[in-house]
């Protein structure tokens, strides 16, 4: 096992289908029109020596050394920037171009520190290889370079030293302690908690400033000066801290030498081999490169033949894997007999026998159904099927639930009922081919962060932005992007606008009769229209009620209908509401009114919050739904798990997440085992969360933390983390992509080991030896999945369901020739205000989302540096409401609802509109969720997160509440000692 070496082909692909043939070095080759020289003789296997050149990014021409010669050309064009042509004739190698190139090679090295044995790029520097690939053995103009050469600072006691601070060029000559011998030299920015910059290696090839511009769409790099003043500057000479950088590693991937490097590099040296996987944050899905050294990680590198992130990265998934290493990681069982006792550290068969006592001592006096489980949208398909397997075949009910029902299960309904299957319908390339683009609660640059870099990409590229959000996302405006309109709506009224944006469609003729009537139900089309086109729907009529100009959303809607290619992108702004699936469904409406299913660039696509939300689901994660989206009810699909798994499986759905609380309260739900998540802190209503676990009798976490939900634990039953395991993640895309197990896990057994050993303690009876055949399990029973297994999915790397007989190569993009269902449905979409009023008491309304740096309760993020950028919850308030409420940027506030009250810290911002505050939920020092009431979904009970009522004043300290709450987890978190028994 060795690194993995990804051919760098030095330009981009061409998309072009015209092909042109032509000469290098006396080989024919026949590549697309519109590819590089430098890239079809990569193709023949010839590489020519380039720096400057990438495929990452777009041909620059600065570095000279990919000069070559063509017939009928004057001079040496250099190959990255000329264009093939038919009948070219290209010479790469002779003794002009090696004397030339040599040449270019003397001017570099004479302008780099020669430190390669020190350098913690030795043997992983493009330099050093195109020194060696040109010959290069010698200088003419020596080794002191301009920008190289550290200065000697006098010191206090008149020493000189080679290690001065920070030292600016402009200022280096005239520092206040000595005068530097070097005024062009400036020492290391060691700003960024992840890698380091160090001037004096730069080469000036431009790299990281085109791979921050091209590839992130952040333009936080600029070259600063000329000649040997040339300089890489994050910012207006900021350090890259406080710059707009957003530490997305793309210029750390891009640099040709140790001028960006990872500082964990720099610490454990370069690795030895390199394991393909998946990362474990968002639902993106980007795969990586862990190179490693042994059994340490030493780097996350994003992997090319990605085809969720094609080779791009954020910084979450590029450098915040600490958290598998940190020291508040639990290792070993711990169980206690009441939660006001401290843990007690036991072995595996002892936490294991106990729990399943526990629960079947349970079942025996209060009922089967007096127990349940809930599934993790961060454990893989194979974890999250057993778990629903325990809970249907072992616990023997299907009270079994997952977080997407607090995020996501609006979509299932909604996409379900409207379009025949409860997922997205387009790969993340499609974007790529979108001409109009709505985003509509969703905030894709912090939430889902390289899918925001391919948008921001296409939008630079022509295509218009309509963005409905209550907040100033960063998408309405950021560099070389603006949005066409941005339809700042009142919390809650995402239905009247969706279905006012409709009345314009039908009203003035738009929609798309023909795909209408092809591929949908007319009559029901007929039915819809009329209730849209009612004038109690049109923007005039609702502006008041949605906060939208009637003028703004008439041209929105007028350019959705007539711009192109369409694409709807949506994210919790929309399913966590009170009308979540009501929404979903007027996105569905108004896809297919204007015939945007089914063909690139199109389509309705819902951002998944969590790395295998998609994947929780399709593993038959909710009560009511076996693998597949198939109703319990169905005997037919009962009757084939019942057949491979040798039991018989209730009819009856169970209870949802807020039901197992309330049976909880009601004292008929006893027992509980929850994989990997965090109820306490991520679902709605904390106080109320927190009465159903402290009801229970034996709550059984299943974590890599003592999270917020273990203070009420019973049993603590240590995690593996991603890094630890093999398997398969889904992600938004409906992508299925390997897990792989880089290393042994820390806490002795993988996830799905763990649940395999509990079922076993209950006498399943289960004998898998790999996830392999859990997979081959899922195959078998799950007709979506029935074409996957590892063996497909290593010679493919992915695949997006459905696979199956009739889908062999899985399907990029759904609905192509029909809709799933047969018949797209259209459905009456009446908004239907929530119960959370404002008023005297709370007259302003709180929504909630998430922020780059930090990822969902934190639990992982926190535990990393990303808490550089974000080391608190905060408090967005507009101007006009803080002004009123005598609040300052960065004052402590209290944040009250009818629910509960916390304290933060407020943020003064015109991000948000009078009226409307926002904050973010990763820390649970603040447990923003205590202030969310339990309003919910009326299909799914998907909480309304994003709609609170409530009131913000000054405070001088916590509430009483959260310092109950600290003393209660500080209490809850006491841990003894395993005792061995004497011999």
């Amino acid at each position: 096992m060795g690194l993995i070496k990804e051919i760098d082909f030095g330009t981009p692909a061409s998309t072009s289908e015209t092909m042109v043939t032509l000469m290098v070095d006396g080989r024919e080759i026949t590549v697309p029109e519109g590819t590089s020289v430098m890239r079809a003789s990569m193709d023949a296997g010839i590489a020519i020596p380039k720096l400057c050149a990438t495929d990452m990014v777009d041909a620059f021409g600065s570095c000279r050394l990919c000069m070559v010669e063509i017939e009928g050309m004057r001079g040496t064009p250099a190959s990255c920037t000329t264009p093939v042509r038919d009948g070219m004739v290209v010479t790469t190698q002779n003794g002009k171009l090696k004397k030339l190139r040599r040449g270019v090679m003397e001017l570099y090295i004479s302008d780099h520190p020669l430190d390669c044995l020190t350098c913690a790029a030795n043997g992983d520097c493009e330099l050093q290889d195109m020194a060696g690939a040109v010959g290069l053995r010698d200088v003419r103009y020596g080794y002191d370079g301009a920008n190289h050469v550290k200065p000697t600072v006098p010191n206090l006691r008149g020493a000189a030293t080679a290690q001065p601070q920070y030292i600016p060029a402009a200022d280096a000559a005239t520092e206040a302690c000595g005068e530097a011998h070097n005024p062009l030299f400036m020492s290391k920015d060691e700003s960024n908690p992840y890698f380091t910059y160090d001037p004096s290696k730069c080469i000036a090839c431009s790299r990281c400033v085109r791979a921050c511009e091209e590839v992130q769409g952040t333009f936080a790099l600029t070259m600063e000066g000329r000649g040997f003043e040339s300089r890489i500057s994050a910012g207006m000479g900021e350090d890259f801290l406080n710059s707009e950088c957003v530490s997305c590693g793309a210029c750390v991937q891009a640099c040709p030498t140790a001028t960006l490097q990872e500082k964990s590099v720099i610490e454990i040296g370069q690795p030895e081999h390199s394991v393909v996987t998946t990362c474990a944050y968002c639902g993106v899905g980007c795969s990586f490169k862990a190179e490693m050294r042994g059994e340490e990680l030493v780097r996350m590198v994003p992997y090319k033949d990605g085809k969720a992130n094609r080779g791009h990265s954020c910084v979450k998934g590029r450098f915040a894997y600490g958290y598998a290493s940190h020291s508040d990681r639990i290792l070993k069982p711990m169980i206690r007999e009441k939660i006001t006792d401290p843990w007690q550290e036991v072995s595996w068969e002892e936490a294991l026998t106990y729990t399943a006592q526990k629960f079947r001592q349970l079942q025996a006096d209060h009922g089967r159904a007096s127990i349940g489980g809930i599934t993790s949208s961060r454990c893989t398909n194979e974890e999250t099927y057993l778990v629903q397997k325990l809970i249907r075949s072992g616990f023997g009910n299907n009270n079994v639930d997952t977080c997407a029902r607090v995020c996501h299960s609006p979509t299932g309904y909604g996409l379900k009922t409207t379009f025949g299957t409860s997922a997205g319908t387009q790969d993340f390339d499609s974007v790529e081919h979108t001409d109009v683009v709505i985003v509509i609660g969703a905030n894709p640059t912090d939430g889902h962060p390289v899918f925001g870099s391919r948008l921001k990409k296409r939008l630079r590229q022509g295509a218009k932005l309509i963005v409905i959000d209550p907040r100033r996302i960063d998408l309405v405006k950021t560099p070389h992007v603006e949005a066409a309109y941005h339809l700042p709506l009142m919390p809650g009224t995402n239905v009247a606008v969706l279905t006012a944006i409709a009345h314009v469609i039908v009203t003035e003729g738009l929609a798309d009769e023909a795909f209408i009537r092809e591929r949908c139900d007319w009559d029901e089309f007929a039915d819809w229209a009329e209730f849209v086109a009612d004038p109690k729907h049109s923007p005039e009529a609702t502006a008041l009620l949605t906060n939208v100009p009637a003028d703004d959303l008439r041209a929105a809607a007028r350019l959705f209908a007539t711009g192109g290619n369409g694409a709807i992108y949506y994210g919790l702004g929309v399913t966590e509401h009170s009308q979540g699936s009501t929404t979903v469904m007027a996105i569905a409406n108004l896809a297919m009114a204007t015939g945007n299913i089914g063909r690139k660039g199109v389509g309705v696509n819902p951002l998944r919050g969590q790395n295998n939300v998609q994947g929780a689901c399709d593993m038959g994660s909710f009560p009511h739904e076996l693998p597949g989206y198939r109703h319990v009810s169905d005997a037919d699909t009962r009757a084939i798990f019942e057949g491979i798994w040798g039991t018989k499986i209730d009819d009856e759905p169970g209870l949802r997440i807020p039901n197992m609380l309330d049976a909880a309260v009601e004292g008929t739900f006893k027992g509980i085992y929850i994989q990997g998540e965090d109820i306490l802190q991520s679902d709605p209503d904390t106080k109320h969360v927190a009465a159903g676990l402290a009801a229970m009798e034996c709550v059984v976490v299943h974590d890599l933390f003592l999270n917020e939900t273990a203070n009420y634990a019973h049993v603590f039953l240590p995690g593996s983390t991603f890094l630890e395991k093999d398997g398969t993640f889904t992600n938004a895309e409906r992508r299925i992509n390997r897990v792989r197990k880089v290393m042994t896990p820390k806490n002795g057994y993988a996830d799905w080991e763990v649940t395999l050993n509990l079922a076993n303690a209950m006498g399943c009876g289960w004998t898998y030896s790999h996830p392999s055949e859990i997979m081959d399990e899922i195959a078998a029973t799950t007709p979506s999945f029935s074409g996957v297994n590892y063996a497909m999915l290593e010679e493919r790397g992915s695949i997006q369901w459905p696979c199956n007989e009739a889908k062999p190569d899985g399907s990029p993009i759904m609905h192509v020739d029909g809709f799933v269902r047969g018949k797209g449905k259209f459905i009456r979409t009446e908004y239907v205000a929530t119960d959370e009023r404002t008023g005297p008491r709370f007259p302003l309304l709180l929504t909630t989302g998430r922020i780059l740096s930090q990822y969902n309760v934190g639990a992982q993020t926190r535990r990393t540096a990303n808490v550089a950028w974000h080391a608190e919850d905060l408090l967005e308030i507009h101007p006009h409401d803080a002004e009123n409420r005598g609040i300052r940027d960065g004052d402590f506030v209290k944040l009250a609802s009818r629910s509960g009250e916390t304290t933060l810290r407020a943020t003064v911002t015109d991000r948000v509109a009078p009226g409307v505050i926002y904050t973010t939920f990763h820390h649970p020092e603040t447990q923003a969720n205590v202030i969310t009431t339990d309003y919910s979904d009326w299909a799914t009970n998907c909480p309304e997160y994003k709609v609170t009522a409530v009131q913000v004043s000054l405070s001088n300290g916590q509430t009483d509440w959260q310092r109950d709450y600290q003393a209660q987890a500080d209490l809850s978190r006491r841990i003894l000692p395993r005792v061995e028994a004497a011999e």
